[in-house]
């Protein structure tokens, strides 16, 4: 189960903010990738949810023993993906490379969670911050491999 403040905004998130952050690479005039100043903010952003990530107790040690600057080299490109920014979000790729980690719902819940404190930490709008988390949300399936 979301905790209530996560359903909360993500049920907030409109539709057509939902649209232009899935579309990806081609929707970069007027997104929120452009919006927020691009790679460098969205590189702070991602630096931010690492600290939180690593600070958790719930997703923390899944990051054990990973490459940390690679591993925020890459979230930083699917998170500009996301926006609506020049990385393109692959679909298999995520499924690939989280289908060994046996991530559950609750692990996911958290990582949103976070996310979204990032966000709010760098100052983004809490309706960009709940489009965003909605997309996010629209890749559990992708991710969750343990309910």
């Amino acid at each position: 189960m979301r905790p209530l403040f996560l359903a909360r905004l993500i049920e907030h998130a409109s539709a057509d903010r939902l649209d232009w952050c899935a579309l990806g690479p081609n929707t970069m005039s007027g997104s929120t990738f452009e919006k927020y100043g691009g790679f460098s903010v969205v590189s702070r952003i991602v630096m931010t949810f690492y600290d939180l990530v690593l600070e958790s107790d719930v997703v923390g040690p899944f990051f054990d023993d990973v490459d940390m600057p690679r591993q925020i080299d890459h979230q930083t490109k699917f998170v500009s993906g996301i926006m609506g920014g020049p990385a393109p979000i692959n679909d298999a790729r995520l499924r690939a490379v989280h289908a060994h980690l046996s991530i559950s719902d609750p692990q996911f819940d958290e990582i949103i969670s976070l996310f979204v404190q990032a966000l709010d930490q760098h100052g983004v709008a809490p309706e960009d911050a709940a489009a965003l988390a909605a997309v996010m949300e629209s890749k559990r399936s992708l991710i969750v491999h343990e309910r």
